[in-house]
């Protein structure tokens, strides 16, 4: 078999459960598992997050298999309903659903007899992506309030600038001066949130990409936050050689070796999601010792250099991102983030959970 693979630490997930609720220890927690739990796969993240007192997500197909596997607790439609006809599959299986614009208000009118639905009123306090402005909200709310197939209403909202120096005051007092006097369940806070503005943790709070152990901040690491990564993605060497001065790499030459280069070729490219983008220097582990990628990443291969690292061979182990290695590092070499390349793992990487008593150590396969 071809050496990549995912390498998913599920014990690293309920760690970071921990973390979340230690961080708010008098909320009820959804984990957020949508984008089939940032790559990490839905059921085997539902298995991991079992302490957690509802799970999160889009799409009402993955839904239906929560529950069709045995999940019993809580589940939020984080985007709402797409179409009416979505309404009596909600409801069969006591799905909570969003509601963030007044077609979905509409919608419910729809539902079937004698249904009844938990509902999270979606209120824009910033954002400006999706929910109903302060002033709408207010009748949305009280149209929720009286109808017929709305169970326990919660009010929520989404934060757009928890992760850096803005913070979340200036949406907080629009949410606050909203919900005043209103004796409803609150959920706001998302990873950012959770860590580091506990005035937001009010009833439910949402973390995401902090469960699968990546930090939220540009300025603060996971390990920083006492966050283990989840999944580690591996490969080994397929290819080693020497290169003289001068000598180019990959489509391009777009590295030059300045000087003689030992060179290693690792079985991973942009088609098993790593990004194509990622420039010569990003970082990478080679039998556990850190070195740097030489020139463009290929569709099934990419280059790393080799000097130092005096015992790599073809079959040494490489680390691309996960245990010893943060996948924030690689995406901020990369200009993107660590829920793209989480999200991005291809298909045909093989996705292995791993034994708890065995985790992963730098650098192994």
């Amino acid at each position: 078999m071809r050496p990549i693979k995912a390498l998913i630490n599920s014990a690293a997930l309920r760690h970071n459960l921990g973390v979340v609720r230690r961080c708010a220890p008098h909320s009820r927690v959804f984990g957020v598992v949508k984008a089939n739990a940032y790559g990490h796969g839905l059921a085997r993240a539902a298995r991991a997050l079992e302490a957690a007192d509802g799970l999160a997500l889009l799409e009402i197909e993955a839904a239906v298999r929560l529950r069709e596997s045995g999940y019993s607790r809580r589940i939020a439609l984080l985007e709402g309903l797409f179409d009416s006809s979505e309404l009596p599959v909600a409801a069969q299986h006591d799905f909570t659903i969003v509601v963030h614009n007044a077609e979905q208000l509409r919608m419910l009118d729809a539902a079937p007899a004698g249904a009844r639905l938990d509902v999270m009123l979606k209120v824009n306090t910033g954002m400006n992506r999706l929910g109903f402005a302060p002033a709408a909200a207010l009748a949305a709310r009280d149209s929720l309030l009286l109808h017929r197939a709305v169970g326990q209403l919660t009010l929520m909202t989404h934060f757009a600038n928890a992760d850096d120096a803005r913070g979340v005051a200036l949406q907080m007092e629009i949410f606050d001066t909203f919900a005043a006097g209103q004796r409803l369940e609150r959920s706001l806070a998302n990873s950012a949130a959770i860590l580091r503005f506990p005035q937001t943790h009010a009833d439910w709070v949402r973390p995401g990409i902090m469960l699968y152990g990546c930090t939220p901040f540009a300025d603060t690491s996971a390990a920083e936050l006492g966050l283990m990564p989840v999944m580690t993605l591996v490969s080994e060497l397929i290819s080693v050689q020497d290169l003289q001065t001068g000598a180019r790499i990959g489509y391009g030459g777009a590295f030059e070796a300045t000087q003689p280069l030992r060179v290693g070729v690792a079985a991973c490219g942009y088609a098993d999601g790593y990004p194509r983008h990622a420039p010569s220097g990003t970082p990478v582990l080679v039998g556990g010792i850190r070195t740097r990628t030489l020139g463009r990443v290929s569709m099934d291969m990419l280059t790393v250099d080799l000097t130092g690292i005096s015992g790599a061979r073809v079959a040494t182990p490489v680390v691309l991102w996960g245990e010893g290695l943060s996948a924030d590092e690689v995406a901020i070499a990369a200009g993107t983030v660590s829920y793209e390349l989480l999200c991005a793992v291809a298909p045909r990487v093989p996705v292995i959970e791993l034994r708890e008593s065995t985790p992963p150590a730098p650098g192994a396969a």
